[in-house]
């Protein structure tokens, strides 16, 4: 029922319950004076139409709680899903802060992350341009009402910062500031800081409700906060992983290459001893060869082990610093192309990097390329990650192992399999190669 038929209510029924009673007492008691039937059912209405009245009054304030109530957990939860849909760590932080001040909606925002003795660590803003950050000078060390660390349940509301004695006052160029709200953001994790919200859009100081707002945000933020840590600290995992898997396949190509050094030397030798001058200058071209070979290999591998996604690197930045330097030393042309808004795991972020990794190395090694194209697409519910060449190419019956070097098509498939992709290869002799791995997007 709307309030409007409600007021109506509120009205109408006092007259139907007068009329009521007035018609019970002629039939019950009998006549009385005109006047005096008059005042009683003035009084009666009158005190439902102040009842009906302050029924009304409190249905509606009710009615604006609730709408302000719905309208703030609607925002809170945008805000919410907004900041934990980041992976990144200084993307959550720059997120916090935004979302909080257009949330409770006040002009400045503050982000403090705060190191074991209380200074500050690193000071994030919202509100203010990078040209008016640049005059205010360096961020904050600490003192005055920013070094006051909260604790869990602990807040701040100030109608005006200057009056507190805590306060420093502002540095030259600073905005101008009256009140303040800050709330602590606890997280379970190793980030200790401060939530700080100055200065409401229309005027006015903090109140209770932009209070509990701010708090029950600040629970959300830290969850986010715990999250990319969490994500931080897995592609930190991963890529030392990695790092090892790639230390060890260094290891045992170089145990293969001094195994084959080895043997080379050994028939070299042997054919000079025996005057076979020119069979055993040919053995040591063929070791030289190998030598050559395996210090590419080298070199390629450090730089693999320096080209891996992490946290301080997105996934296309790793990879368009690796194909620049690869197009630089092969003198193969490159092209890279990847789909924006590409998100994967960090595991399957770095086992893509060296399955392309790997591809390329394949591509110097064996396919006399001239170019070669990589593409990472969304298609068919599927991230297919696509290395292409216009080299010679090959066909099934033509693939060996050999003794040196390694092909490596076994350890790619291996990797597509860990997280669940298929891995396939495209080939025909003069005709290139193609190396697919399809991702499915869950």
């Amino acid at each position: 029922m709307t309030l409007r038929r409600l007021r109506l209510l509120t009205f109408v029924t006092p007259v139907v319950i007068v009329l009521t009673l007035e018609v019970l007492r002629i039939l019950t008691v009998g006549e009385t004076s005109f006047r005096t039937r008059l005042i009683l059912d003035g009084i009666v209405a009158v005190a439902f139409i102040v009842f009906g009245a302050v029924m009304v009054r409190a249905i509606s304030q009710a009615s604006k709680r609730q709408r302000r109530q719905n309208a703030e957990l609607l925002a809170l939860h945008g805000a919410g899903v907004d900041v934990t849909a980041e992976l990144s760590l200084d993307a959550v932080l720059n997120k916090v802060v935004d979302r909080a001040r257009t949330l409770v909606g006040a002009r400045y925002g503050a982000l403090s992350v705060v190191n074991d003795d209380g200074s500050i660590q690193a000071f994030l803003t919202s509100g203010v341009t990078p040209e008016q950050r640049a005059k205010i000078g360096p961020p904050p060390v600490g003192h005055g009402l920013l070094g006051v660390v909260l604790h869990k349940g602990e807040r701040l509301r100030l109608p005006d910062i200057g009056t507190d004695p805590r306060s420093h006052g502002f540095p030259p160029n600073h905005p101008v500031m009256h009140s303040l709200l800050a709330v602590p953001v606890t997280c379970k994790g190793p980030f200790v800081g401060n939530l700080y919200l100055s200065e409401k859009l229309h005027g006015g100081a903090f109140t209770t409700d932009d209070e509990e707002t701010l708090e029950r945000f600040a629970v959300q933020a830290a969850i986010a906060i715990d999250n990319a840590h969490l994500h931080r600290q897995v592609a930190d995992l991963a890529v030392a992983q990695e790092r090892l898997r790639i230390a060890h396949e260094m290891h045992d190509g170089i145990a293969q290459v001094l195994g084959y050094v080895n043997t080379k030397v050994q028939a070299a030798t042997e054919y000079i001893r025996r005057g076979n001058t020119d069979e055993g200058l040919d053995q040591l071209r063929q070791l030289a060869e190998a030598a050559r070979e395996a210090y590419s290999d080298v070199r390629e591998s450090i730089v693999d082990l320096r080209a891996l996604p992490g946290p301080a690197r997105s996934f296309r930045d790793v990879l368009e610093e690796y194909i620049d330097r690869w197009q630089e030393q092969t003198g193969i042309t490159s092209q890279l192309s990847v789909d924006p808004d590409i998100t994967l795991a960090p595991g399957n972020e770095l086992q893509l990097v060296r399955i392309i990794q790997e591809s390329l190395t394949n591509v110097r090694k064996h396919s006399r390329a001239t170019s070669v194209s990589v593409g990472i697409r969304k298609r068919d519910g599927k991230l297919r990650v696509a290395v292409t060449d216009n080299g010679i190419g090959f066909s099934e019956g033509t693939l060996s192992r050999g003794v040196f070097p390694r092909f490596g098509l076994s350890t790619m498939r291996e990797r597509a399999e860990s997280m669940g992709a298929a891995f396939t290869v495209e080939s025909a002799p003069a005709g290139g190669t193609s190396v697919f791995v399809d991702i499915p997007l869950t």
